[in-house]
């Protein structure tokens, strides 16, 4: 079986969309020039910076001058947020313990340079604590960060409510953004939301990898983190992919071209994929928020008594790519913190299967998935002790 033949792990990346490779090839082979002024081949690269830029620009209520091309989403929110330190010097942070892990190291980053933080929690739908927030503001608190759309469990945040709550305040705070999940996924407008800086990632929208964007409100200040020759960017300096920028650019175009309907056909596919599990599967639940609550691409479901790295293992020997919060090569079998941390208990979490899906995703390929899955789970049980042990105590 051919590995990655259906790939429902997209939080991770998107494949690309083919229309995006045909719009980078121009770039890479004849139109490489960086930007430059009084010759033609860098006022030709500039003209289409521009472009590329008001398309990014449209795509979130934004100014072109406002999109800051960066090597990707976390090199941005390492911009923004360290940008707005240096800046600031000092003051009182605010982010929640179910944030993308970007926002949670630069708050402990942040803690080191003798800014104070305080870490909101979150309901069992990974929901932030509004109260709490409220509660945590202070005369000095100068930066709020969330994530838009949680990354394990896809729960949307309430940006309004939060927006509402940081403009109430008697101070200036900071509002910053990581949208990379929710890029594509959601309407996501910098005004309505009183967004100042929120980072975005192509390769989340069937763009190329290694290629994202900060949005920087104008006025807002933000120290130097990359010092350097400017190229394309001075927040980003040296070099950066004209011809990456330009399929970041086509794969905003494909996705906003009707986001409406691309939301709608993600959570269809979403919908009828939890329908089909709940119907082949007993014992599952369904982990973060349900319907509208969560992005239409992220199903996250635990699955009684048995472990989600043997099922992801056995999945990929048919092919299928999954996600699970079971996290043992690279966190030590520790539990997905972000499971603990709306109450579920370690079990649940190792046996947690995330299915993020994509625009080339068909029934076809679920229906295949969910067969796989319910074999390898009945196969997994009658080795369980903790699922005979209930089997018996139902007899």
């Amino acid at each position: 079986m051919r590995p990655g033949k259906i790939y429902l792990d997209n939080c991770v990346s998107t494949p690309l969309a083919p229309e995006v490779m045909d719009a980078m090839l121009p770039y890479f082979m004849q139109k490489f020039w960086f930007p430059g002024s009084f010759i033609s081949t860098g006022e030709s690269t500039n003209d289409a910076l521009a472009g590329f830029s008001a398309t990014v620009a449209k795509s979130i209520g934004a100014k072109p001058e406002e999109i800051h091309f960066t090597s990707g989403g976390t090199l941005a929110n390492n911009i923004a947020i360290k940008g707005l330190a240096t800046a600031l010097k000092r003051g009182h942070v605010i982010v929640s313990v179910v944030d993308y892990p970007d926002l949670l190291t630069n708050a402990a980053w942040l803690e080191k340079q003798g800014f104070e933080v305080s870490y909101l929690g979150a309901d069992s739908k990974a929901r932030i604590d509004l109260d709490q927030l409220k509660a945590e503001i202070r005369p000095d608190t100068v930066l709020f960060m969330t994530t838009a759309v949680n990354h394990v469990v896809g729960t949307i945040q309430p940006l309004q409510e939060i927006h509402e709550i940081l403009a109430a305040a008697p101070n200036k705070i900071f509002f910053h953004v990581d949208a990379c999940q929710a890029y594509g996924k959601m309407p996501l407008d910098v005004n309505t939301y009183g967004i100042d800086t929120m980072s975005i990632s192509a390769h989340k929208i069937h763009g190329p990898q290694g290629i994202g964007a900060l949005y920087t409100r104008k006025g807002t200040k933000l120290g130097q983190l990359i010092h350097g020759v400017k190229r394309v960017n001075g927040l980003q300096t040296g070099g950066l992919s004209i011809a990456l920028i330009a399929g970041f650019a086509k794969a905003v175009e494909l996705s906003f071209a009707d986001l409406e309907g691309s939301i709608k056909h993600l959570r269809d596919l979403s919908n009828y994929l939890y329908t089909k599990l709940q119907e082949k599967i007993e014992h599952i639940e369904l982990n973060g928020a349900e319907g509208e609550g969560r992005a239409p691409h992220n199903i996250n479901i635990s699955i009684d008594y048995i472990e989600g790295e043997a099922i992801t293992m056995m999945l990929d020997l048919h092919g299928i790519t999954v996600a699970t919060g079971s996290a043992c090569a690279s966190q030590g079998l520790k539990a997905n913190y972000v499971l603990m941390a709306i109450g579920k208990n370690h079990v649940q979490s190792h046996g947690s299967m995330k299915f993020t899906l994509n625009r080339f995703n068909t029934k076809e390929d679920l229906d295949f998935t969910v067969e796989k899955l319910a074999e390898i789970t009945d196969e997994l049980r009658k080795r369980s002790p903790l699922y005979n042990a209930m089997k018996k105590q139902e007899k």
